[in-house]
């Protein structure tokens, strides 16, 4: 819908600004975002507050006097932190110039979408999807197209000849979440080599976002196109501290860009944000360099609500769910649901529990709908008997 202006008047702003709308989350919870009798699982986080060997990193960066500019790229003390910490995980050598530390890892998001696409420009944007991916690269003026995973009898999968059928010859960038927010899916090794090769012969940059990398129930760590990938093939790797390390709040992201970019990229930062805070910066360099038993406490006490969707939610007539690989979500099918959001906002309504419209993660999800597992046990038990009962007193209304 047009804001602040009549259709067919003259737009004030370009028509990617005037014409970005909501996306269904936000709509669903911005009413009640602040309502102690909502159980929460509409976005994506846990109710863990940041641990304190992290907290009081950011605290003693305050009393050091870490309060002014820094480089836009970010701390060097911070790029050789992720440098080291991806050489740990994946067993590969980053040259830390490759390294840029974005004010959160939605912004490296949308920095590598402007990088990669714009005006005239086509983009393929794989699917179900986090809704701000599209909106992002609405702002860059490129069209796109959607590219669903399918949902298999052992799960949802990517079928690669969808993505290369769908590509043109002004494609630009293919944007891939894996792990995977809403579906759980995780992209095998084998197949990220296989889209790469073609991407490379196609002239088509790789946007992955892999910040639920350690949100994996098998291993310890999703399969990552680093891994495969060349220093200057096309390929934008996009990762973060917000879901492995408890920082939603912090808004710190991290990128790995082609080599031989370090002062485009320094500019490209500068112009965006001057850089990410150096206060948050000592943050994340403890979360890297301390994390490790965090990270497997997390991934436990989500193994644990991944189990509790599969036991209470799943069996329920009206519900087709997989399990997840990977990330902290479900994302169930309704048997016969004409409107996700009214399911939502209905549930919400009714029975206190904030969940995200199916709707509003692409097309051809209007039947589900999306919960975060990332909860203590006994609330989030306590919103799926909600969810199942809302269902069972509304078995023939939607």
């Amino acid at each position: 819908m047009v804001r602040h202006r009549e259709i067919g008047e003259s737009a004030l702003f370009r028509q990617e600004f005037e014409t970005l709308e909501q996306n269904g989350i936000t709509g669903v919870a911005l009413p009640r975002i602040n309502d102690p009798n909502v159980i929460p699982l509409w976005f994506g986080e846990g109710d863990l507050v940041t641990p304190a060997f992290i907290r009081e990193a950011a605290k003693q960066a305050i009393d050091d006097g870490l309060t002014f500019y820094n480089h836009p790229s970010g701390r060097a003390e911070l790029l050789a932190a992720i440098k080291a910490y991806l050489d740990r995980i994946y067993d590969l050598d980053i040259d830390p110039n490759r390294v840029v530390v974005p004010g959160s890892t939605m912004l490296g998001i949308f920095m590598a979408a402007r990088m990669a696409a714009g005006a005239g420009d086509h983009a393929l944007i794989v699917s179900p999807n986090w809704p701000n991916i599209d909106r992002a690269f609405q702002m860059t003026g490129a069209a796109f197209d959607f590219v669903r995973q399918r949902l298999d009898a052992d799960g949802w999968k990517l079928h690669l000849e969808d993505v290369f059928e769908a590509a043109r010859p002004n494609t630009r960038a293919l944007f891939i979440n894996t792990p995977c927010n809403p579906t759980g899916w995780v992209m095998p090794a084998s197949e990220q080599r296989r889209l790469l090769d073609f991407c490379r012969e196609r002239g088509i940059v790789i946007l992955a976002d892999e910040v639920y990398h350690r949100n994996i129930f098998d291993g310890d760590a999703a399969p990552s196109f680093l891994q495969i990938a060349a220093p200057d093939d096309p390929l934008i790797v996009v990762n973060g501290f917000s879901k492995a390390f408890a920082m939603t709040g912090w808004r710190l992201g991290w990128m790995v860009v082609p080599s031989g970019y370090r002062e485009q990229m320094a500019a490209y930062s500068e112009c965006v944000n001057t850089g990410a805070p150096p206060i948050v910066q000592s943050a994340g360099i403890a979360a890297l360099e301390q994390g490790e038993p965090l990270v497997r406490e997390l991934r436990e006490r989500y193994r644990a609500g991944r189990d509790s969707v599969m036991k209470i939610l799943a069996p329920h007539p009206r519900i087709e769910l997989q399990m997840p690989e990977g990330a902290f979500y479900a994302f169930p099918r309704v048997r016969g649901l004409r409107s996700s959001m009214d399911f939502s906002q209905g549930l919400l309504a009714e029975e206190d529990v904030g969940t995200a419209p199916g709707f509003t993660f692409g097309p051809g999800n209007e039947e589900n709908f999306r919960l975060c597992f990332a909860r203590s046990g006994e609330q989030l038990e306590t919103a799926l008997h909600r969810i199942t009962g809302y269902l069972d007193r509304h078995d023939n209304e939607f």
